[in-house]
C-alpha cells in the first residue's frame, strides 16, 4: 500500500531531520546538515531490512519505491532554495570543493566500473542486434517463413 510507504518515509524523514539538526549542532553550524540525505539513506536501509525479513508486501514495496524515486526532485527543490550567490561570494573554496567533488565522483565511477567490469565476451545475439541497429546487415533477424 502506498500509504504504508508514506508512513515509512515520514518516519525516516523525522529521524533524518533530527540527525541532521544534531549534526549541525555538533559541527557548530546553524543549519540542518544532510537531513534529507540521511532520511533517504534510512529509507533505503529500512526497505532492504524489511524485504530481507519478509515484512514488506509487494504493494508496500511499490509505495516505498515511489518515494525513493522522488529523491532527486526533492534534492533539486531543496538546492533551489540555497543562496548560491552568497556561497560563491564566500571565496574560491566553494569552487574548489565543487570541482573536487565532481572529479572524485568521476574517479569513483571509473574505479567501480573497473572493479565490477563484465567479461569482454559478447554474445552472438548482442553482436547481431548491434549490427541490425547500425544497419550493417541485410539479414532478416527472424525466419521469413511463417508457420500456420
Amino acid at each position: 500500500m502506498t500509504i504504508l510507504g508514506v508512513a515509512l518515509l515520514a518516519l525516516c524523514t523525522l529521524v533524518g531531520v533530527f540527525l541532521g539538526d544534531l549534526l549541525g549542532i555538533l559541527l557548530n553550524v546553524k543549519a540542518n546538515v544532510g537531513g534529507v540525505g540521511l532520511a533517504m539513506m534510512l529509507l533505503i536501509a529500512a526497505r532492504v531490512w524489511m524485504v530481507r525479513r519478509g515484512r514488506l508486501s509487494h504493494a508496500t514495496q511499490l509505495g516505498v519505491e515511489f518515494w525513493a524515486t522522488m529523491y532527486i526532485p526533492i534534492v533539486v527543490a531543496m538546492a533551489a532554495q540555497q543562496n548560491v550567490v552568497a556561497a560563491v561570494s564566500g571565496g574560491p573554496i566553494v569552487i574548489i570543493a565543487a570541482v573536487g567533488t565532481v572529479l572524485l565522483c568521476f574517479a569513483a565511477t571509473a574505479l567501480l566500473g573497473r572493479i565490477g567490469g563484465r567479461s569482454a565476451k559478447i554474445s552472438a545475439e548482442v553482436e547481431h542486434g548491434g549490427a541490425v541497429i547500425s544497419g550493417d546487415t541485410d539479414e532478416a533477424p527472424y525466419p521469413t517463413t511463417v508457420r500456420r
